[in-house]
């Protein structure tokens, strides 16, 4: 002490104090000398305290055990005050007090403590529309948790965001806590919606090449009509608006404007109107087209002029930021292709602003060589990892690869089970490793399809299907249906694997019932059964092959009479009868969209043997090819065109069995119903079928004028035609020998069928529906024609 009181009074001199000021400052630092002294016994002494026993007062819920066991002070044992500080800090972390107090009283410790309040229960009241079982899952108080006024006010936040968020700008949120006995609480959040707030008007400012109504279709946010209701797209939500700007500025990076800038964004909210007033501010810029295409490469073994013919991009076509992209993928997916995984591909462009056009250059280069040390998955709560595991053809150790990972993502979006996907990379624990995380959203993959329509003669049918495409969310393809009609009953099971034994081989189990009673028309009914195996393959991304086998049996049953074809009885004289096949099928499809194509075609084509036992022997042969184009960008014209035909040969020079040839009607030509045209005993007016078929539609599709697309509807008109002809039996018809002569002169003619009609299509928030309207203009007297059908799905 004598050593710092001389060095300090050195310091003193040193900045020239007086003698007086140094010994008043010297006697001050003598006293702290005294107080530090003391302090440090005091410690000293209170780190030997020792008590016998500890109290618990205060509590009533939470046991006294429990709150011992977070005291660090031991009866016996020697304590200090930090021990004491450390047992609070422990007491009060467990959010189960709202004080606490530890005295000590000669050789007892008393803890006092006082709980905070438990919730009994949570009640919503004045939330007519927005519904508690949502409102419930945004609050932290439950039932049975700690009180607390932090946990409400967040919940009042929480609360009072998800209102607005639901379209009610003006509806607050309030709480009234009730004290109940043994410290127990009720929590009511009170709500005022009031109504829901609209969107008045959506207003752009600078936009020329394009008008707000165009604009619109392209954003998110709807102005607020009488069908509002069915999207809930007039809703105005800050982080949807920024959304909005992104989609902005992607339409008209695609659409040639490659300066376009957006100056400002804002949206008013008239509380007297409670309506919102969106503007948007924009600058369009110039409108380019595409330059000069070129690619600069270094790589050795890189074949430029096929990579330049292979890109989406051509000079003259109007400039797209998408197409580049584009471009890019397809330039990295070739060079991968050819060995060259590390390779690197840049574009640039290059304005040239006297003639309005971007010349784009693509960088060929090697880039750095990284290995994937980590695949990570998050986000599927339903589908399991290795469904998403098997859609990549790279795995932890590989290379890494952009076009293999930009392969597996579009693999995991076209299996239709996650709302997103994303992927994107990390760094790895060194330099030349990365880690992919995968990150998706699972989706609702449950279907229930209903279907129906009216036949001139069988009156109302109906159709009923549940669907679930990530059954136990393993990926496989269950499907339940049913059908009901005044005169027949089918059901049907079908069930896929798509990975059989761990190879990309879907397999699948069908089994099918049918029941087709006449009733009081005539006495005969047809009972079919089949079982079908079948599995599939992938040839390369576009071509599927498909094998399958299929055995049918059938079983008849009735009465000679003047209401049924003797062509039928025959087969039920027949009865039972079965059918064993074997078959293969390619389909070929580039379509961007197998919900609904806008671009693309779709091939396929199928030939089974009838024969390895059973009693059909004959070779059967179907084919159809659609293509769909858009006419129209802007518009959202699309134009499609089916071709489809079929024929059956009997191997045994037999007259074919009623039962095996084609049936058709609405399926291949709207406006005729089920088994309503073709072949037909004039007499009894039964369907008889034919072993040669063939039909063609053209049909054009767009956007109902005048509103807006967000509401999914769609107009289309078709033109169809078709026939159905080549039915081999030869043997006695109904009826006098006139009538049987007259019948057995028209019953079978080669005769084209037509007829023209329109629908309106609509992807509600039911699913997708379509009414079609159809009326023939070519037929035979005796076809079977049908006016009207439709069909309904809806999500579960």
């Amino acid at each position: 002490m004598r050593l710092i009181l001389q060095s300090f009074q050195k310091l003193i001199h040193t900045v020239m104090l007086s003698e007086e000021s140094v010994r008043i400052i010297a006697l001050w630092f003598s006293l702290l000398s005294i107080d530090i002294i003391f302090l440090v016994f005091s410690s000293t002494s209170l780190q030997a305290a020792i008590v016998d026993q500890i109290y618990v007062q205060g509590n009533k819920i939470v046991d006294s055990d429990t709150i011992l066991s977070y005291v660090n002070v031991k009866p016996g044992k020697e304590f200090s005050s930090f021990d004491t500080d450390d047992s609070l800090r422990s007491l009060f972390s467990t959010g189960l007090f709202s004080d606490v107090q530890i005295d000590r009283k000669e050789r007892r410790l008393i803890v006092t403590v006082e709980e905070n309040k438990t919730v009994n229960a949570i009640h919503f009241e004045g939330n007519d529309k927005v519904k508690g079982e949502f409102l419930r899952t945004l609050v932290q108080l439950k039932s049975g948790s700690v009180f607390s006024q932090e946990k409400l006010d967040i919940d009042l936040a929480s609360l009072n965001k998800a209102m607005h968020r639901s379209g009610y700008s003006l509806a607050s949120v309030s709480s009234n806590v009730i004290g109940l006995n043994k410290n127990l609480v009720d929590v009511i959040f009170i709500i005022k919606e009031g109504e829901r707030t609209k969107i008045s008007d959506i207003t752009f400012i600078g936009n020329t090449a394009y008008s707000d109504r165009q604009l619109i279709d392209v954003i998110s946010h709807r102005k607020s009509t009488f069908l509002s209701w069915l999207k809930h797209d007039d809703i105005y939500d800050s982080d949807k608006l920024r959304s909005d700007e992104e989609k902005l500025r992607v339409f008209y990076f695609n659409s040639g404007y490659a300066d376009f800038k957006i100056i400002s964004s804002s949206a008013h909210l008239d509380e007297d109107k409670n309506s919102y007033s969106i503007t948007i501010t924009v600058d369009e810029g110039h409108r380019y087209h595409f330059g000069i295409v070129d690619v600069d490469n270094v790589l050795q073994g890189v074949d430029v002029p096929s990579l330049l013919k292979q890109l989406p991009i051509k000079e003259g076509n109007l400039y797209s930021a998408g197409a580049v992209e584009r471009s890019l993928i397809k330039m990295t997916e070739s060079i991968a292709e050819s060995g060259f995984l590390c390779a690197e591909v840049t574009p640039r462009g290059k304005r040239d602003f006297d003639n309005s056009k971007i010349d784009i250059t693509f960088f060929v280069n090697k880039g750095p060589c990284v290995y994937i040390e980590r695949i990570n998955i998050s986000g599927n709560f339903r589908t399991r990892g290795y469904v998403i595991r098997r859609e990549f053809d790279i795995s932890e150790g590989d290379a890494y690869n952009r076009f293999l990972v930009n392969k597996a993502k579009k693999r995991l979006e076209s299996l239709h089970l996650f709302d997103h996907v994303t992927i994107s990379a990390h760094e790895g624990s060194i330099p030349d490793r990365i880690v992919l995380n995968v990150d998706v959203t699972d989706k609702s993959t449950g279907d229930i399809s209903i279907g129906g329509g009216y036949s001139t003669t069988a009156g109302p049918v109906a159709e009923v299907s549940i669907t679930e495409k990530n059954f136990l969310g393993r990926g496989q393809y269950l499907n339940l249906s049913g059908g009901r009609g005044e005169n027949s009953i089918q059901y049907n099971i079908s069930f896929t694997e798509p990975y059989f034994l761990g190879y990309k081989i879907a397999v699948g189990l069908d089994l099918s019932k049918e029941r087709l009673d006449l009733g009081e028309e005539v006495s005969y009914s047809q009972d079919v059964s089949t079982i079908q195996l079948r599995g599939n393959a992938l040839i390369n991304d576009k071509l599927l092959f498909g094998i399958n086998y299929n055995y049918k049996s059938q079983e008849h049953s009735g009465e000679q009479s003047q209401f049924i074809s003797p062509a039928i009885l025959e087969s039920i004289n027949q009865s039972p009868y079965t059918a064993s096949t074997l078959g293969y099928s390619f389909i070929y499809s580039t379509l961007d969209n197998h919900v609904l194509p806008r671009n693309g075609v779709y091939a396929q084509f199928d030939q089974s043997y009838a024969g390895i036992g059973g009693d059909s022997n004959y070779i059967r042969t179907t084919g159809r090819l659609s293509s769909y184009h858009l006419l129209s960008e802007d518009s959202d014209v699309v134009l499609l065109g089916t071709l489809g035909g079929g024929h059956i040969y009997a191997l045994d020079n037999k007259s074919m069995r009623i039962t095996d040839y084609f049936f058709h009607g609405h399926q291949n030509i709207r406006g005729f119903e089920s088994r309503g045209l073709g072949p037909r005993d004039l007499v009894t007016g039964d369907a008889l079928g034919g072993s040669i078929y063939g039909n063609f539609t053209a049909e054009l599709h767009f956007p109902v004028p005048l509103l807006s697309k967000s509401y999914g509807l769609r107009l289309a008109f078709f033109g169809e035609a078709g026939t159905l002809y080549n039915n081999e039996y030869r043997g006695p018809l109904a009826g006098s020998i006139e009538e049987q002569s007259l019948s057995r002169s028209t019953f079978d003619h080669f005769s084209i069928r037509s007829s023209f009609g329109g629908s309106i299509i609509w992807d509600s928030s039911f699913g997708p529906l379509r009414f079609d309207f159809a009326h023939p203009i070519h037929k035979e007297e005796y076809d079977r024609t049908q006016f009207f059908r439709f069909g309904v799905s809806s999500k579960f």
